[in-house]
């Protein structure tokens, strides 16, 4: 079958023969044109100061967004203490990640920049509860007065073959006190089975569902009148494949904001990514997928929060990005990206938290070049 293009196709893409395509030209004759440079952005990380400066002994990781309060900054983000030991000892009594054995603490800030640790804010629970083990990766909602914090859930002995699940947390004020939920919001698939009875993820005679294993990263976005609770699902048996690891996000919507959660019908909602990073802009969602998969590296919109589309293919961006949500998001589609807190692997047992800034890319310029 021919394929019509335009003289202006041809002169922007550089085709060299009308009639001689390439499947790579092929697949470019199908991409949008009307998406202009809005989405595309570069970024920087830098240090912080104050107490988020890395301590050598600490893991401080997993920074949420960030809110303002009466004036100030605050963020929440993982904590723990001590090195890694990994899975080769006594998993019963060691720290197999550095988000094991982590509560959950707070800090504020008047500039973004010099924050001061002020405490705990939610722990772990006592034993036999759903959390026993660790609480980490928090995100922030304020909604009508209130503060929810949604979390990533252990209990009992950290092993490869453990579900992790979501909690939640609320108060009326970001100090606290936090009110927890008895149990939890969010749980992986039931349909996936194991093979056998060794600790190996990779074995398994079913995989199930994209969240048949873990539900991670939980992002609730009051959007259209519900709670659209975002997270990233991981599979039993989770392959390798073109793009790397196979991770994909889900979404479950609730009426209210302490649920109950009920995961949509059209999940996975996305092919790629890691870290949960969603905001709010024109009516619909945005989603910077990072790090895995096909389309990692990429930033998507959906109008219905649902169904995603690629608006742009970037460089890269920082890791566990905590979103700045005291700005104006609908200013620019990244605007809420202009800065916010990211996490840096100081090695592998100790992580701390950095702030990131970014700018819109309008040209590739070389050195000492000046566009007119």
């Amino acid at each position: 079958m021919s394929i019509e293009i335009t003289d202006e196709q041809q002169d922007f893409l550089g085709i060299t023969n009308k009639g001689k395509l390439s499947a790579a030209s092929k697949r470019a004759l199908k991409w949008p044109t009307d998406l202009g440079k809005d989405w595309f952005f570069d970024y920087q990380i830098e240090d912080l100061k104050g107490d988020l400066a890395y301590e050598e002994g600490v893991v401080r990781r997993d920074p949420s967004a960030i809110i303002k309060f009466e004036g100030k900054y605050f963020v929440w983000y993982s904590r723990s203490i001590g090195p890694t030991q990994g899975f080769g000892g006594n998993i019963a009594e060691d720290k197999v990640f550095p988000w094991d054995r982590c509560d959950i603490w707070y800090a504020t800030s008047y500039d973004g920049i010099t924050w001061k640790e002020e405490g705990l804010a939610v722990e772990r629970g006592e034993s036999g509860t759903y959390d026993n083990r660790s609480v980490f990766t928090p995100e922030v909602m304020e909604h009508e007065g209130m503060f929810y914090l949604s979390y990533q859930t252990i209990t009992g002995d950290y092993t490869v073959r453990i579900k992790n699940e979501v909690g939640l947390a609320w108060s009326n004020k970001p100090y606290g006190p936090w009110q927890k939920s008895e149990e939890p919001i969010l749980k992986p698939a039931d349909n996936g089975v194991w093979k056998g009875e060794t600790q190996n993820r990779f074995a398994v005679e079913k995989k199930g569902d994209f969240d048949s294993h873990k539900v991670h990263d939980p992002c609730i976005i009051p959007f259209k009148g519900k709670f659209y609770l975002y997270y990233k699902g991981e599979q039993m048996g989770e392959a390798i494949t073109f793009g790397g690891r196979q991770i994909r996000h889900g979404v479950a919507i609730a009426d209210n904001p302490k649920g109950p959660y009920v995961k949509s019908e059209y999940n996975p909602i996305s092919n790629s990514g890691h870290e949960i990073c969603v905001w709010k802009y024109n009516d619909g969602i945005a989603s910077l997928i990072t790090t895995d998969g096909p389309e990692k590296n990429t930033v998507q919109w959906s109008p219905d929060g649902i169904n995603f589309e690629i608006k742009s293919v970037i460089k890269g961006a920082p890791h566990a990005i905590g979103l700045n949500r005291s700005v104006n998001q609908e200013v620019h589609p990244t605007h809420i990206l202009r800065w916010g807190l990211t996490h840096k692997y100081m090695n592998d047992d100790y992580q701390y938290i950095q702030r990131f800034t970014t700018w819109e890319m309008t040209h590739h310029t070389a050195k000492g070049e000046k566009i007119t």
